[in-house]
């Protein structure tokens, strides 16, 4: 069955980095395009940022632009969220999933303060 299993967050400073993978299972990685997405408390969920299933169309949502970055390891069926010059604004659960199927993972828990 398909298995998104997000790691990588935590409590960093603002102005902090982070970095955030998704481990994947069950469906064939290279075949789909995939999205990180967060929700932060009493928020919807938002489209954080994307990337094609050949790696080379990327978009992003304009409150991360310039400070995260998308990407993909096909050998290890892994998605990452490279995240610098947090804010407090970022905090949030952040879930990745691939386009068209409906699964998701657990989450993993980004918080930003001093």
């Amino acid at each position: 069955q398909v298995q998104l299993v997000e790691s990588g967050g935590g409590l960093v400073q603002p102005g902090g980095s982070l970095r955030l993978s998704c481990a994947t299972s069950g469906f064939t990685f290279t075949f789909y395009e995939m999205h990180w997405y967060r929700q932060a408390p009493g928020k919807e969920r938002e489209l954080v940022a994307s990337i094609s299933y050949t790696g080379n169309i990327i978009n992003y949502a304009d409150s991360v632009k310039g400070r995260f970055t998308i990407s993909r390891d096909d050998a290890k069926n892994t998605l990452y969220l490279q995240m610098n010059s947090l804010k407090p604004e970022d905090t949030a659960l952040y879930y990745c999933k691939a386009a068209s199927l409906d699964n998701w993972g657990q989450g993993t828990q980004v918080t930003v303060s001093s």
